[in-house]
């Protein structure tokens, strides 16, 4: 069980650093006015520093998908929002600050790391039918067409409803890692849920990458941070199984809401400046 808290541990290190390449490369693309639109993805693909993000964020789902097979979501998925700390920490080396508040915010998301890594229980047992798995897919398509409209919605809510649905696909990611048949290949390819994993993993960047252009990133990153935590945790107790060690309910649960609440006033390292560009010499 260790090692799978060592794994969503490296995993939250790895979207961390991911989170500032990605934002810097987010911002120096165009952007639509109205909606969504899909070629963002192919734009800032063409960012060196996205595609080294994404190579970050590969090696970080590997570990979540490792950890996932042996520790509880609501523990997971909490060490995937203290991501934000390790965003946090690692802007320090392109020049940004922190506040004293943001410095206890990072030491409260690694005590509630470290409670939840005390209370947890391997993960739960309850098995799954094929139609829970048919019902992930089927909300990965529903989350995609949501988020087409939240695109539209009106400027002061364009951004946080974008964040929000990235979020619930990102816990869609999480929860179809979980249950997915990896038995062998031919039950892979036939099993609905590694298609809402490809799907919500999909919309899930368009989305948030789309959220950073639109508004502001810290309430668009505290949503994306609900969505992706508060979910996924509350199907992993309800529906397989995940529990915590006999007696330790109590400390799993304060270890949970200061680690996700200290995320949260992290937000804003849901997005970075481009510190390079302020640092070019004037020509001339």
């Amino acid at each position: 069980m260790w090692w799978g808290l060592a794994c969503a541990l490296f995993a939250a290190c790895a979207y961390g650093v991911a989170s500032v390449l990605q934002a810097v490369a987010a911002r120096s693309v165009a952007s639509t006015e109205h909606g969504v639109d899909p070629r963002l993805l192919v734009r800032v693909f063409k960012q060196w520093r996205y595609i080294l993000g994404v190579g970050m964020d590969t090696l970080g789902f590997v570990a979540q998908l490792a950890a996932l097979r042996v520790l509880p979501l609501f523990v997971v998925q909490a060490a995937l929002a203290a991501s934000l700390a390790v965003t946090a920490v690692t802007t320090l080396g392109i020049g940004a600050s922190l506040s004293r508040r943001e410095w206890t915010a990072v030491a409260a998301v690694c005590v509630g790391l470290a409670l939840l890594g005390l209370s947890a229980e391997s993960e739960g047992s309850h098995p799954v039918g094929l139609p829970f798995h048919i019902g992930l897919l089927v909300a990965a398509l529903v989350l995609g067409a949501c988020g087409m409209l939240a695109g539209r919605a009106p400027a002061p809510l364009r951004s946080p409803a974008l964040g929000l649905v990235a979020g619930l696909c990102f816990g869609t990611v999480a929860v179809a890692g979980r249950v997915m048949t990896t038995d062998s290949v031919v039950s892979l390819v036939t099993d609905p849920a590694a298609y809402a994993l490809a799907v919500a993993g999909i919309i899930a960047m368009l989305f948030f990458a789309s959220a950073l252009q639109r508004g502001s990133v810290t309430t668009a990153t505290a949503l994306m941070v609900v969505g992706e935590t508060v979910l996924p945790s509350i199907i992993g107790i309800l529906a397989l199984g995940d529990t915590t060690r006999p007696g330790y309910p109590p400390v799993a649960g304060l270890g949970f809401v200061l680690a996700v609440a200290a995320a949260l006033a992290l937000a804003r390292f849901g997005e970075v400046s481009q510190p390079a560009e302020r640092e070019e010499p004037p020509p001339g």
